[in-house]
């Protein structure tokens, strides 16, 4: 499966900042002053049953304001402002499952998130990791 955007993107070189929760969640698309931003956990293992093993999962930081699906009125709005990757692994648009954690998911599902991951690193710039992310 090719996760190629359709127009090619110029993206920022990745920032590794510390976001804060409460900075994060300001960030949901209706705060005029704020970006809009979606966290996200990847696994970098091929086996996804020793991911938590891996130190590299802290909550990417996606900065997605210019698309207006995860703006206040948009399709994916339940994402904006959290680190979605249970809902995302998922394919979930439900608000309860818009969570970090995602270490009891099937290795489908942390598959079908690692693809969630590729695809939103070629689309938008990552602005950093979510402080304190753990997948625990």
């Amino acid at each position: 499966m090719s996760f190629e955007p359709k127009q090619k993107v110029e993206l920022d070189t990745p920032k590794d900042d510390v976001i804060s929760i409460d900075y994060l969640s300001k960030c949901d698309g209706s705060h005029q002053d704020y970006p809009t931003y979606v966290a996200i956990k990847v696994c970098l293992a091929k086996a996804y049953s020793i991911c938590q093993a891996y130190l590299d999962q802290q909550g990417t930081v996606f900065d997605v304001s210019g698309n207006k699906a995860y703006g206040p009125e948009g399709s994916y709005k339940v994402f904006a402002g959290k680190d979605a990757s249970r809902a995302l692994a998922q394919s979930s648009l439900k608000e309860e499952e818009c969570r970090p954690d995602w270490e009891d998911l099937s290795d489908d599902h942390k598959k079908v998130l690692n693809d969630w991951y590729t695809f939103f690193s070629k689309r938008y710039n990552i602005k950093g990791k979510v402080e304190g992310a753990t997948n625990m």
